[in-house]
Parts: C-alpha cells; sequence; structure tokens
C-alpha cells in the first residue's frame, strides 16, 4: 500500500512540475506589447488624395478563413475549434479575395487575419490577400500572438493573428500599433487577444493635415461588457485628439457591439449565454459624427451552428461600421450580403468626400 500512495504522490509531483513548468513557459514568452509600437508598411500605394476628394474603404472580420457557412463555434456554443483542413482556409481567404477585389475599394480594414496558427493551418493568409491586392500597402497589427493555448480538445495550440490594413493611398510608410485595455486578469490573459488599434496616416496634398485610419477590433467575451467600454473610451479619445488636429478621421471595424441607432428590436437576441454584444452610445463623441453603417443586412451571425437562414436558432447582430470625423461626407454605406459564405461576418463598405475647409 506504501508503494502503491508513494507511486501515486510521484505522478501528482511530475503533473504539477509540468503544469507550472508549462505556466512559466507561457509567462516566458507572453506578446507583452508596447502602449505604442511602429509597424513598417509593405509595399506602397500611390493615390495622392487631397480635401474635396472621394474615396472608399471596406471593413470585413474574415473569420481567420475558418468560420465559413459549414462550421460552429465552441466560444459560441459549437463545437468546432480548428478550421476543417487546409484546402478550405485556402478557398475561404481566396473568396474573401474575389469580394476584396471585386469592390476595388481604396483602403481594407481586415480583422481576424492569421499569418501562422494552427487553428488555421499555418496558412499566411495575409501574404495571399497581398497578392491578390498588389497595388497597395499592407499593415499588420498583431494582436493574437500565444505560442501555445492548452484548450479546448482538440487544443488550438499556436496563435499568430490580427488587423491587417490594405491601402492604395500614398500613406506614411510607418502605421501605429495602439494597445487598448485588456479584459482578463493573469493568468488567463496569457491566452487571450491583446486587442489594439491599427493607426495610419495618409498626408493630403496642398495641406498639413492628415486623412487618419484606424482599422479596429473590440473586445468579445468580456463577460460584464465592462472591456469592451473601456476599448470604446480610448478609441473615441484617440478620434477626438486626431479631429482636434484638425484631421481627418475614418474608423472602422468589428465592434461587437450594435451602435444605439439601430433599433433593439431589428435582430432580437435569443441567445446571451456565449456572447452579448454592447450598446455603443454615439452621443459621446459630439454632434457632426458620423456613425455609419446598412441596417438592410446583417453584418455578423452567432456560430452556434452551421449557417441555415431559416433555421430558428440562426442570430444575427450587427457589430461591424464606421465611424467619420464631422469634415468626412457619407455619401453611401453599404452591408454586403455575402451569406457568410467564407466567414461569420459580411464586409460594409463606405464611400466618403473630404470636405474642403470652405464646406
Amino acid at each position: 500500500m506504501k508503494k502503491i500512495i508513494k507511486a501515486i504522490g510521484l505522478c501528482l509531483g511530475v503533473i504539477v512540475l509540468a503544469a507550472a513548468a508549462f505556466i512559466l513557459y507561457l509567462f516566458v514568452t507572453d506578446y507583452r506589447p508596447q502602449d505604442e509600437e511602429e509597424v513598417v508598411l509593405e509595399g506602397s500605394g500611390s493615390r495622392a488624395i487631397a480635401p474635396g476628394d472621394a474615396l472608399s474603404v471596406l471593413t470585413f472580420n474574415i473569420g481567420y478563413g475558418g468560420l465559413d457557412a459549414d462550421t460552429d463555434f465552441f466560444m459560441d456554443g459549437g463545437s468546432a475549434v480548428l478550421a476543417t483542413s487546409k484546402e478550405k482556409v485556402e478557398s475561404n481567404i481566396s473568396g474573401v479575395g474575389d469580394i476584396l477585389t471585386r469592390e476595388n475599394t481604396d483602403v481594407v480594414f481586415l480583422q481576424e487575419v492569421d499569418l501562422d496558427s494552427k487553428r488555421s493551418w499555418n496558412v499566411n493568409e495575409a501574404e495571399l490577400l497581398a497578392g491578390r491586392l498588389s497595388d497597395r500597402s499592407m499593415a499588420y497589427g498583431v494582436n493574437y500572438r500565444c505560442r501555445y493555448i492548452p484548450y479546448p480538445w482538440p487544443m488550438m495550440g499556436k496563435v499568430e493573428g490580427g488587423l491587417v490594413t490594405y491601402n492604395a493611398l500614398a500613406a506614411e510608410n510607418t502605421a501605429v500599433r495602439k494597445a487598448l485595455p485588456g479584459s482578463f486578469s493573469w493568468p488567463v490573459s496569457m491566452c487571450q487577444l491583446k486587442r489594439c488599434l491599427l493607426v495610419e496616416r495618409v498626408p493630403l496634398e496642398g495641406t498639413e493635415q492628415e486623412l487618419v485610419l484606424v482599422n479596429l477590433h473590440l473586445e468579445a467575451y468580456d463577460s460584464d461588457g465592462g472591456g469592451k467600454k473601456a476599448q470604446t473610451k480610448v478609441l473615441y479619445e484617440l478620434l477626438q485628439r486626431e479631429y482636434e488636429k484638425g484631421n481627418y478621421v475614418i474608423a472602422g471595424g468589428d465592434f461587437n457591439q450594435t451602435f444605439d441607432t439601430v433599433p433593439e428590436d431589428l435582430y432580437p437576441l435569443k441567445f446571451t449565454d456565449h456572447f452579448m454584444p454592447g450598446r455603443i452610445d454615439t452621443s459621446v463623441l459630439g454632434e457632426g459624427w458620423t456613425f455609419a453603417n446598412d441596417v438592410s443586412a446583417p453584418t455578423s451571425r452567432l456560430l452556434n451552428e452551421p449557417y441555415d437562414p431559416d433555421s430558428e436558432n440562426t442570430q444575427y447582430y450587427m457589430l461591424d461600421g464606421f465611424i467619420l470625423s464631422p469634415n468626412v461626407t457619407l455619401t453611401a454605406v453599404k452591408t454586403l450580403d455575402e451569406g457568410f459564405a467564407y466567414t461569420d461576418h459580411n464586409p460594409v463598405r463606405v464611400d466618403v468626400v473630404l470636405d474642403t475647409q470652405n464646406d
């Protein structure tokens, strides 16, 4: 009996030591970004722009090429952890590329773009899409970097992904990764996203002003909504600060929240156990700011089951859109209904005009 107890104790000791060693490994390799980090653009855009000019921007959360219409997701009440195959990821990214080339907007904001992740079969999605958008610069802002995520089953493993902006405009050759407040405490935070804003600047011809482009993906799975609110506050402060300098500002992406200008009964909440979208107070920035979205089609769906538009379990959301400073005039906004073919989001496009000082 003593030998059995000793063997059990030894096994438990080995397990505890292995767990401690793994936690130490995660701690040592944990991604700890600075408040602001420089991002060097790859390639370059060539279109010069000035006040009075029109331009177009598209935002699209591409779900790392693994969240297409045939898929659910464990964090939303489904079961899938990894994309079904490398070929499926590449097919989804090809479909995304088709949409981007069809729309041919001046600027593209993408979220959930993987560069080297087990969940997406280590496909470098940014590189694949850059090949379809070769006349644009590319900026990458990492927001998910972990050497090994030890859950659920099968384990998610290594993740490297984030925000990508493709820009046909003649931008500065560096962008800025602006860190956002975290929503999780240690040690859970080591395996969570380190969310950020990806800020790019385009000098405006004949002026000292800039067009400031902000690509964003705000908190999703904070239990009390506090993370969403804290990150939105930082976003608002940045937008206001840039506008007060005389700059033009376009921010777009996946807010994981709905603008309060959208009726609450448009897409009633059926399920709140796994994901609960917030509501964005659009009055905070003051008069003149435009919160642009198009409610003719939902921008996102819950991944509780594969997509079936006729299922009573299908949950839609309005999470994606744009914020425009008062000196940017909205001429059109459209949610492109792609039927969630390649990801759990639909892209949103805006067409705008930069006002002249006399407007």
